[in-house]
């Protein structure tokens, strides 16, 4: 039987972005990969994280809050993307593909947010 988590589109959605973003920062200068780099996975690889360890909560009101720290990595993301972007590392092709897909995790996000009220 798999992890209540598992069954999560969101977090589905949220480790696929993960292994997109870390294929990405891999085109990213060597000089980024203690900064950008890394600050940009952590972020995307928490989302899931987050999720996941939310799930396995007693409480809605707990799942909420590690849902809440998961939608917050998520804007980190994006961030990063603006970070990235500014500095020449991603076209605005890439750019705004990685941003579609923050955006949906992040609505998906807030959707699970309103129905654990």
């Amino acid at each position: 039987m798999p992890f209540k988590f598992e069954n999560l589109r969101v977090w589905q959605k949220s480790i696929d972005l993960a292994d997109q973003v870390d294929k990405l920062t891999k085109t990213f200068p060597k000089e980024e990969i203690y900064v950008l780099t890394s600050q940009m996975k952590r972020a995307a690889d928490s989302i899931s994280l987050n999720i996941a360890e939310g799930s396995t909560g007693q409480s809605n009101p707990e799942f909420k809050r590690f849902l809440n720290y998961a939608l917050r990595s998520d804007i980190e993301v994006v961030n990063c993307l603006h970070l990235a972007s500014r500095r020449g590392y991603i076209s605005k092709e890439i750019f705004d593909k990685y941003y579609s897909n923050c955006e949906e995790i992040l609505a998906m996000i807030s959707a699970l947010i309103k129905t654990l009220n």
